[in-house]
C-alpha cells in the first residue's frame, strides 16, 4: 500500500466497491473475534489462505463480482481459498448452508 501523509491508501483503486467490501467482510468474519459472525467462521476454524490476505491476489483469483452475487464457499466447512470459493446468487447460497436438508 502506498503511504501518503502518514495514512495508507490502497493501490487498486477499488475501495468501497462491492468486491472490496466482500473481501473486507470475509476478513472480519474470519479474523476479528469481535465481529458478530466470527463464531460461525473464525470461531469454527474457517481460515483465509495466505494468498488472499492481499486484495489484489483475491481479485486476481476470483475475478470481478457479477451483479447480484456474493462470495460463497462451495464446501461450507472449508476455508476461503480459490478452489473452494465462487461468486454465487442468493438462491445458490441458500442451498449451500450447514442447516440445509435436501429432500428427494
Amino acid at each position: 500500500m502506498a503511504r501518503s501523509s502518514g495514512t495508507f491508501r490502497p493501490r487498486h483503486g477499488l475501495s468501497d466497491t462491492p468486491v472490496h467490501r466482500s473481501w473486507m467482510s470475509m476478513r472480519q468474519r474470519c479474523l476479528n473475534p469481535k465481529d458478530r459472525a466470527f463464531i460461525n467462521y473464525g470461531g469454527r476454524g474457517i481460515t483465509i489462505c495466505e494468498r488472499w490476505m492481499s486484495f489484489e491476489n483475491f481479485l486476481a483469483d476470483m475475478g470481478p463480482m457479477p451483479q447480484g452475487c456474493e462470495l460463497d464457499r462451495k464446501d461450507v466447512d472449508g476455508n476461503y481459498e480459490s478452489g473452494n470459493c465462487r461468486w454465487a446468487t442468493t438462491k445458490q447460497q441458500a442451498r449451500n448452508k450447514r442447516n440445509t436438508v435436501l429432500v428427494e
